[in-house]
This record gives structure tokens, sequence and C-alpha cells, in this order.
């Protein structure tokens, strides 16, 4: 197929795609798939090899949130029956980092939720930061407390925090739609900030919340705009008691089209397989395995994943291997800071008009696989990694 071939040249070079070949991948159907993972795959293997970088979730706040997400099972006014608890202290959070740690995550990712923290929220976690660094120096923290004040990032790198994460979510174009409370400017803004204080940045994306492929689209190639150096792509938990508890419009077939777009649109960064994909993905997970470099281990914030001894099964039986703490995730040119939206020469085209849109596949509502977070930060219980 002469797209596939064009995209993984330009995958190779790092040069960016055009928004009609994008939009192509997104179109392409169910007896062309395994051509669109190869392909893909074969941008993934030049810059990170066979390596899967494993990443754990602490969830150091949970519900409460003053921000209307309509994803979110954690939103004002959510019916979620999900777990509610206050800030862990930091020994509680970086014995739950242990686990995960443990089970072989080189990343922790500490999460709270909120509209951002305040000074004393930002001293509490960089507690948590220094203890969990103490305990496992290797290990990478990356933070995510929602929209940043001026100097907070800093604060956070000084604590030993590596990386920070704010995720756009959906594009520019329909964030309205989704959230009242802030903005999308307020997202990019924040992520701003964690760049210019030296942490490295993490921001991705949603899928499955009603966007068509264009919004899709806008969306990642605006993240490549802002050249974060790992980009997670969620797929929609559909929560029983959230707005968007009915939209069910992801398929195995149409997640992986996703993945692969995003890996021909970023291909040397992180891309991480991220909420979701046990709900969505199902028995068809191993082959993302050939898109995207790093998965969370385990449970998510307020739902459960699959066991973490499955995730590392899957991973060597998929012919992978996990990456170690010694080894570099980037690639070397991006090393010390992203190659920005230009590396390979060829800048962002403007927006062009996109073909008709594909329909929606079809897909049951499998209410079944959404399981709430019952074990781990919070609760009496072990946790899963």
């Amino acid at each position: 197929m002469d797209l596939l071939n064009t995209l993984v040249e330009k995958g190779l070079r790092r040069e960016l795609p055009t928004r009609e070949e994008a939009l192509a991948v997104l179109a392409t159907s169910d007896d062309d798939l395994l051509e669109v993972v190869a392909a893909a795959g074969k941008v993934r293997r030049q810059w990170f090899g066979r390596r899967v970088k494993l990443n754990y979730l602490v969830n150091l706040k949970s519900g409460l949130c003053p921000e209307d997400c309509s994803y979110c099972s954690q939103r004002l006014g959510s019916k979620a029956e999900i777990l509610k608890y206050t800030w862990l202290k930091p020994d509680e959070a970086s014995e739950a980092a242990a686990a995960g740690v443990a089970g072989g995550a080189k990343r922790v990712c500490l999460v709270a939720s909120g509209r951002g923290p305040t000074d004393r929220d930002v001293d509490r976690v960089s507690k948590t930061i220094e203890a969990i660094k103490e305990q496992n120096e290797d290990v990478e923290v990356c933070a995510c407390l929602g929209l940043l004040s001026e100097g907070q990032a800093e604060r956070l790198r000084d604590a030993g925090a590596d990386a920070y994460n704010h995720n756009l979510n959906t594009s520019e174009g329909t964030y309205g739609d989704i959230t009242t409370t802030h903005t999308y400017a307020d997202r990019v803004d924040t992520v701003h900030q964690a760049q210019a204080a030296g942490l490295s940045a993490c921001s991705g994306l949603i899928a499955g919340m009603g966007e068509s492929d264009t919004d899709l689209v806008d969306v990642v190639f605006s993240l490549r705009e802002l050249d974060p150096d790992s980009v997670p792509v969620n797929f929609l938990i559909p929560f029983e008691g959230t707005p968007l508890a009915k939209e069910w419009n992801l398929t195995p077939q149409r997640c992986l089209r996703i993945l692969a777009m995003v890996r021909f649109v970023c291909p040397d960064v992180e891309v991480r397989l991220a909420g979701g994909r046990e709900v969505h993905l199902r028995s068809m997970q191993p082959l993302a395995l050939n898109l995207v470099n790093s998965i969370f281990l385990g449970d998510y914030l307020t739902s459960e994943g699959q066991a973490g001894k499955a995730d590392l099964d899957m991973i060597t039986d998929a012919g992978f291997e996990v990456e170690g703490t010694e080894t570099t995730t980037l690639p070397k040119h991006r090393q010390g800071g992203g190659c920005g939206s230009v590396c390979g020469g060829e800048s962002a085209d403007a927006p062009a008009e996109a073909p008709a849109e594909v329909r929606a596949e079809a897909n049951a509502a499998r209410t079944d696989l959404v399981s709430v977070r019952r074990r781990g930060a919070g609760t009496d219980l072990a946790p899963n990694a």
C-alpha cells in the first residue's frame, strides 16, 4: 500500500505526515489492519527496538474534584461509585509506589484529583517524591496534579520530579463540549510551564468520547507541535454515573488504527498505552505492543487493570522485553530536550479539507469490563502490580 510505504519512510526520517495521510490511516479497512500495524511497527522498532517501558500509577487523592470533565469518574457531580479519600501520607504513597517498582515499573506516576495544587499540596507531593527516591533512586517520578501556578513546576523539579503529566485530551475545537471549568489553553500553558522548568513533558489524549476522525488528528498534530517526550493514549472508560457512560464507540480494530496514527505522527516519542486498553482492546492488546513502547502496569486511578503478571506475560509472549532502569527510553537525539515540531525538515501543513468522516464503528457496550478499583492506594488491600 503506497500510503503505508510513505508513512514508514517519513517515520524513519522523523518527518511529519500530512493531515490527509493521518486521516487515511484511520479510514483503512479491517482487511488492511495487519498491514497498518506492521508498517507502524517498523517505525516503533526503529526508535525503541522491542523494549516496553512499564509505568505505575499511584492515586494520591481520589474523587472530590471541582472540575466538570465529562469523561472523569472523579468529576464534580459524578455518581460513579469509586473510592474517595483525601491525600495519602508520603510513607503510604511511597509504599504503594514500591509495589509497582517491585513489579518492574521504571516510572511512578503520582496523580491527585483537583483543579490544581496549592503550595501546601506541592510541599506534600515534594515530600512524597523524596520518600520514593530515597527508596528507589533510579526510578523516574512523574507528577500529575492539574493546572500549575507560577513556580510550582520548579519546586517539583527541585524535589526530584523527572516529569509532569497534563493531557490535552481532545481537540481545541471540541474541548468546550467536554469541559467548561477550565480551557484548552489552560492545559497547554501548564505543559509549557513544565517544559520551561526542565521537566520532561507528558501529554496525551482520550479517544472514544464521540469525537470525529478530524478531531483525533487535530489533537495528535497539536501534541506533535507541543513536543512532549511521552504521549499517553487513553481509551474512554464509560463509567456509570458520568455524562459519557453511554459512549461505547470503540472496537479493538479502531483502537489499533488510532495507535498507529499516533505512532506515524509522533514516531520517536514514547507512546504509552494507557487507561481503557483492557476494556476496548481486550484480546488484541498484544498487537498494540507493535505500536506503543510504554504501558501502565496493573491498576489505574479509579478502575482496575489486568493482573500485573498478565501484563508481564503478555510482553514476553509477544516477543518484547521490559525496559530496564539502566536503559534510556528516548532516542539519543531527544535526550535533554525534544527535537521540536519540525525535526526531520518538514513543517506542519496548514489544516486541509478532510475527507468524508468514516462511519462510527458499532461496539456493544461491555459494561462487565469496567471494574472499579477497590485495592491498592487508599485501601487496606494489596495493590495489583
